[in-house]
C-alpha cells in the first residue's frame, strides 16, 4: 500500500507581520468584519508599516488572510482619560507612535466571520504578548467594542452592561473574549469610536500587564496638566457697525479654537473701538453710548465660546449698573455656555478724570475645565495683594486684559505680571491693545507687548516667559502652562514662595464685600 502524501492534507495557519502586499486584502476583511463602519485606507495601513511594522500582523491561512490586528507604541498616561480612538492613534496613521513608550496600544483586531471558532484572535492576542515581551513594555492597553450592548441599552447603563458580562450573565464577542485573554477592565469611554453604532460609540479600556517588565533605565514618567493660552494683541482700528467688531474678534477665537488653546483672552476695555462710529466727542457720553451695547457684547461672546469650545475671557467692556454707576468689567464666558464676571477693583485717574468709573469690591476666583482662575483688569494686577487673595482662593492662571497707552505704562503691567507669577507661584497671561483710534478721546494711541509668564524654576521656561509678542503690531501669542509642574514646584521647587510664608509676622486680611 503506497504512503498517504500528507501534503495534500496541510493547511498552513501562520501568524507573521503585515507586508504591503496585504494591504487590499485587510481593508476588504474590515469590510466584511465591520459592516456599517468606515474601513481602513490605503494609506492609513502604509503609514503602520512605515512607522512600527513590528506591531502590525496578520494570521493567514492556507494563504488566505483572515484575521489581522494593528498597534502602536505610547506612554499612556500622556492620554486625556477621555481620549478616543482618533485620539490614541492620530486618526488612524499612529504617526504619535513612541518608540520610548511604556505601553503597547492595540487599535484593531479582527478575524473573518467564517473562521471564528478557530482562536485566531486569541493567537494574535498572543503575539502581541509576545512582542511586548521582546520590547520589555510594560503592559499592552486595548479600547474594546461591546458590539452586543445596543441590544441592551435601553435597560442598563454600559457600566451595568459591563459588569453583567464580567459575571457571564451576557456574553458580549469582544469584551468577553478580553476578559478571557487576561485583560481587566481599567474604565468606559464614551464617544470612542463615532461610527460604532453597535456599542453605542462607547468603548472599554482594558489593560494587560507583562510580569517580565524590568526597568532599565532612572527614566519614569510624570503626569501633566497642560493648558492651551491664545493671548491676543488686538489691533484698534476703525470700524462702521457692531458687525465689523463682531467679524474682528470672531476671526481671533476662529484662530484660537483652530490651535486647541483652552483659553482666549482679549484686551481691556476693547469695546471702545465701537466709539469710532458712535459720533461722540464728549468721553463720558461716549462711554455712557458704549454701555448699550452690553447685551449684544455679553451675546456675542457666549455664543463664540460654545460654537467654538473654548473658554474665553473677554477683555473688559464697561457697563452700566445700579444707581447709573458705569463700571469696567472683565467677563469670562465658558464653552458651557455659563458666564462669570470680575469687576476692576482699581480705578486710574485717567479713567475717573475721563469716564467717571466706579470701582468694584470684590476678588473673585472662577472654576474651570482647566482648573481655577482668576482675572485682574490692568492696573489691579500693580496691587500684590489681590494675586495673594486669588491664589489663596485656588487660583493657579490670573489673566491680566490690559490697555495702555504708552511704554511707560506697558512696563507697570509686564513687570508686575512677572513679579505676581514668582511671588505667588502661578502662571499670569496679559493682553492688550495696540493701533489707534483718532477718533476717540482718550483712546487714541494704545502700546502693548502681550506675555504668557511663569514662576522662574528649573521645570518652567527660560527667564520665566512661556511666550511674548511682537511689540505693537497685531498677532496672538500661544503658549502651554502646565498646572501638574506647579503643583510640584509648590511642593519641592528651589524657593517655595507660599510655603515659606512668615504668618507669625504678617498676613493679609481680606474683607470681603457681598
Amino acid at each position: 500500500m503506497r504512503k498517504l502524501d500528507l501534503s495534500k492534507f496541510e493547511k498552513k495557519m501562520i501568524i507573521r507581520n503585515m507586508k504591503d502586499e496585504d494591504i487590499d486584502k485587510i481593508i476588504a476583511l474590515q469590510e466584511v468584519c465591520f459592516p456599517g463602519m468606515d474601513p481602513w485606507k490605503r494609506d492609513h495601513l502604509e503609514s503602520h508599516l512605515n512607522i512600527f511594522p513590528e506591531g502590525q500582523f496578520v494570521a493567514e491561512y492556507d494563504g488566505e488572510i483572515i484575521g489581522s490586528c494593528s498597534s502602536l507604541i505610547i506612554n499612556f498616561d500622556e492620554y486625556d482619560d477621555r481620549h478616543t480612538w482618533a485620539d490614541v492613534t492620530d486618526d488612524g496613521y499612529i504617526t504619535n507612535h513612541n518608540d520610548d513608550g511604556y505601553n503597547l496600544y492595540g487599535i484593531e483586531v479582527m478575524v473573518h466571520p467564517e473562521y471564528r471558532r478557530m482562536k485566531i484572535g486569541h493567537r494574535l492576542y498572543e503575539q502581541r504578548k509576545e512582542l511586548a515581551r521582546e520590547l520589555n513594555l510594560k503592559s499592552i492597553i486595548i479600547g474594546g467594542r461591546i458590539p452586543n450592548y445596543h441590544k441592551h441599552a435601553k435597560e442598563m447603563s454600559p457600566r451595568e452592561y459591563v459588569n453583567e458580562v464580567s459575571l457571564h450573565k451576557i456574553y458580549d464577542p469582544v469584551l468577553s473574549f478580553q476578559l478571557l485573554n487576561g485583560f481587566t477592565l481599567m474604565r468606559i469611554n464614551p464617544n470612542y469610536l463615532p461610527d460604532d453604532r453597535q456599542s453605542n460609540k462607547y468603548a472599554t479600556l482594558m489593560e494587560w500587564n507583562n510580569v517580565d517588565y524590568k526597568s532599565t533605565t532612572k527614566r519614569f514618567y510624570k503626569t501633566s496638566y497642560p493648558v492651551r493660552i491664545c493671548v491676543v494683541q488686538y489691533m484698534m482700528r476703525q470700524i462702521q457697525s457692531f458687525e465689523d467688531f463682531a467679524s474682528q474678534v470672531e476671526y481671533f477665537t476662529d484662530v484660537a479654537s483652530d490651535a486647541e488653546a483652552d483659553f482666549a483672552v482679549f484686551p481691556e476695555i476693547f469695546t471702545t473701538q465701537l466709539m469710532s462710529f458712535l459720533d461722540e466727542k464728549v468721553p463720558s457720553l461716549a462711554i455712557r453710548k458704549l454701555t448699550e451695547y452690553t447685551e449684544e457684547y455679553i451675546q456675542l461672546f457666549t455664543d463664540l465660546a460654545v460654537r467654538y469650545n473654548i473658554n474665553i475671557i473677554g477683555g473688559s467692556h464697561f457697563v452700566k449698573e445700579d444707581e447709573d454707576k458705569i463700571y469696567n468689567i472683565a467677563y469670562l464666558f465658558r464653552r458651557d455656555g455659563t458666564i462669570e464676571k470680575q469687576y476692576k477693583l482699581h480705578i486710574t485717574p485717567n479713567e475717573r478724570k475721563w469716564w467717571g468709573i466706579s470701582p468694584g469690591d470684590s476678588v473673585r476666583v472662577f472654576d474651570t475645565d482647566c482648573g481655577k482662575i482668576a482675572i485682574q483688569i490692568c492696573y489691579d494686577i500693580e496691587f500684590p495683594e489681590l494675586a495673594r487673595i486669588a491664589t489663596d482662593m485656588g487660583a493657579k492662571i490670573i489673566f491680566v486684559p490690559f490697555c495702555t497707552e504708552d511704554r511707560e505704562g506697558y512696563l507697570r503691567v509686564r513687570y508686575c505680571a512677572q513679579a505676581r507669577a514668582i511671588e505667588n507661584q502661578i502662571y499670569t497671561a496679559i493682553s492688550g491693545t495696540v493701533g489707534n483710534l483718532p477718533q476717540a478721546e482718550n483712546m487714541d494711541i494704545q502700546y502693548a507687548q502681550s506675555a504668557i509668564f511663569s514662576p522662574s524654576d528649573f521645570e518652567f521656561p527660560k527667564d520665566g516667559i512661556v511666550g511674548e509678542t511682537n511689540a505693537n503690531i497685531e498677532m496672538v501669542q500661544i503658549g502651554d502652562v502646565d498646572l501638574e509642574v506647579l503643583r510640584r514646584k509648590r511642593q519641592d521647587g528651589t524657593v517655595r514662595h507660599l510655603k515659606d510664608r512668615r504668618h507669625d509676622i504678617y498676613q493679609i486680611q481680606y474683607r470681603h464685600h457681598k
